[in-house]
């Protein structure tokens, strides 16, 4: 039966890839990437020959109504983005939910995301947490810190490495200097490093130190 299979692929080591993923992007008449030069590589490493087509946040919206009339017409397709989980802050969403709206059947396989080792390494709570991505870059970042600063649950973000180190200054004058974060970098990968403290020591030790890599930022709820 024709469906959306949402593809988890790799955030760094290819040695992460499922034996099921892998089939299910050579089973596939289409598999939708964010970045087809990026995913070239991937699909090359494993043998997957399946055609490609570019899916990314800036011709979703146009895509979406066309790539379900293909599922309905009886078409497979994946969807993957360059990294990790699709929809988890990557596109994905707005085509799940057209799926779901027309009734064309979406199986989400398992597989890598980012925050999820980021956490459960972190030594901060995890029973309970919210995911907050990406936090708004000018307009509503204060009102969303200001929010924030009242969350008992742990808290998790990504961030990109030139703009750490003012969110980490945001977080020192929003949630205190002395609040606990886990800041973890290059998951999976050679230089893998996750440094805990206070916000005030992780925001010093990354003053001192070069930043590279995709991150994800790990911070205690308010006592």
């Amino acid at each position: 039966m024709a469906k959306l299979y949402l593809v988890p692929t790799p955030i760094g080591n290819l040695e992460d890839m499922t034996f099921r993923a892998i089939r299910i992007l050579k089973e596939a008449d289409l598999i939708l990437a964010e970045d087809t030069r990026t995913s070239g590589k991937l699909l090359k490493h494993f043998e997957i020959e399946t055609q490609m087509m570019s899916h990314h946040m800036h011709n979703e919206h146009k895509m979406t109504e066309r790539i379900v009339a293909r599922i309905q017409s009886g078409e497979t397709v994946a969807l993957i983005s360059d990294a990790g989980t699709p929809a988890i802050s990557d596109p994905g969403f707005l085509l799940s939910r057209a799926c779901v709206q027309a009734g064309v059947e979406i199986e989400c396989l398992p597989g890598a995301t980012a925050f999820v080792p980021a956490l459960v390494n972190s030594g901060l709570p995890n029973d309970k947490f919210v995911f907050e991505g990406f936090l708004p870059v000018k307009k509503g970042r204060q009102t969303r810190l200001l929010l924030l600063a009242e969350e008992t649950r742990t808290m998790i973000f990504y961030e990109s490495p030139h703009k750490l180190l003012k969110t980490l200054a945001h977080f020192s004058e929003y949630f205190g200097a002395d609040r606990q974060v886990s800041v973890s970098r290059e998951l999976t990968k050679m230089f893998e490093e996750t440094k805990r403290g206070t916000v005030e020591e992780v925001l010093k030790y990354f003053t001192e130190n070069t930043l590279k890599g995709e991150i994800v930022v790990v911070v205690e709820g308010k006592k």
